[in-house]
């Protein structure tokens, strides 16, 4: 079987381009080859298309856009599952625009296929009173204990986002007088995050009790399972409900059942802000290309906003009323009218 431009393009964006050129991470790589995949499906079942001899001048605009009208109306995606299948098209069409300059008018008409406008779900965050009481609840005097109690207070004091946290491995942990963890963000960009005392404290206990200590461990997941393989996303998420159904039973207050990782990470950066801490040491912390992206927490804060209005300057207005409101027989003949 002959193969066609498209085969050959998709595979070194997929296998060459997104891991050696970008540095994608694992999770991008999977989710790019996902629509992919669902798009060769598409043009299979609905355009009678066949996956080995689709050709890159058959995958022009309204091919596209057809696909993702199905994706909305026949899968009920919504508009934010539309755009990520969206955006893998972009980034291939983007990728081929260089190497087959010759496509570069269909190119440019696919990228210019809009993102369609989400809703912003609210940023969801618990108070610190919450944090406590979530963070009390795993039992540390077992090994697993530890790991559970280390594993939720990482996850808040760094403010990591859960993939940060579970490619942690042993040598990305200092355990100097001040504790500090290497951070592995998006782009492969890294950033080293200092922890407060007493979770230094309890990472140095459970990394002795987890037998983590010598040097030949250093390049150990420091996070593993009862099958002593690194956790994943979804088990630090089962872990994290576990706890907060635990918090709820014992009366804490603001934890909800939908309560995920990131939560954490937005707790985190509203409790700095609330104390004052300036935003550009925020973005830091949290890993933020923009600044832009930090400023979400300052407008989500209300009792921030309403603090800062308050405290800029005394208001005009009198707290005396009119004296035409304290004529009782003139509002009488108000009503009346």
């Amino acid at each position: 079987m002959r193969e066609t431009d498209f085969a050959r393009y998709l595979t070194q964006f997929l296998s060459i381009y997104l891991p050696g050129q970008v540095g994608s991470k694992r999770n991008t790589q999977l989710a790019y080859r996902d629509s992919f995949s669902l798009f060769l499906k598409y043009c299979r079942d609905q355009k009678n298309l066949s996956p080995e001899k689709l050709t890159i001048a058959q995958v022009d605009k309204e091919l596209v856009i057809c696909f993702l009208q199905w994706l909305e109306e026949e899968r009920n995606c919504k508009a934010a599952t539309r755009n990520q299948r969206l955006a893998a098209i972009h980034s291939f069409f983007s990728f081929l625009m260089v190497e087959e300059p010759q496509y570069i008018q269909q190119c440019q008409k696919v990228l210019s296929i809009p993102m369609k406008k989400t809703d912003k779900p609210p940023l969801m965050y618990l108070p610190l009173d919450s944090i406590k009481g979530l963070l009390e609840q795993p039992d540390r005097a077992p090994t697993q204990g530890k790991r559970d109690a280390v594993l939720l207070s990482l996850l808040y004091d760094t403010g990591a986002r859960v993939q940060e946290l579970v490619d942690l491995k042993v040598c990305d942990v200092t355990l100097n007088d001040t504790v500090t963890i290497t951070l592995t963000g998006k782009g492969g960009k890294s950033r080293i995050v200092p922890v407060m005392k007493p979770t230094g404290e309890l990472l140095k206990q459970y990394i002795e009790s987890a037998g983590l200590s010598s040097p030949v461990y250093s390049r150990n997941p420091l996070f593993t399972n009862r099958g002593n393989k690194p956790l994943t996303r979804a088990g630090v998420t089962y872990i994290l409900k576990k706890y907060a159904g635990q918090a709820q039973a014992t009366g804490a207050k603001d934890i909800s059942d939908e309560i995920t990782p990131h939560w954490l990470r937005h707790s985190k950066a509203m409790h700095l802000l609330q104390s004052g801490v300036n935003l550009v040491y925020i973005r830091d912390l949290l890993g933020h290309s923009d600044i832009s992206t930090t400023e979400i927490y300052a407008r989500a804060d209300e009792k921030m906003k309403r603090k800062a209005l308050m405290e800029a300057y005394d208001s005009p207005t009198s707290e005396d009323l009119p004296t035409w409101k304290q004529d009782k027989d003139l509002l009488d003949w108000l009503k009346s009218l």
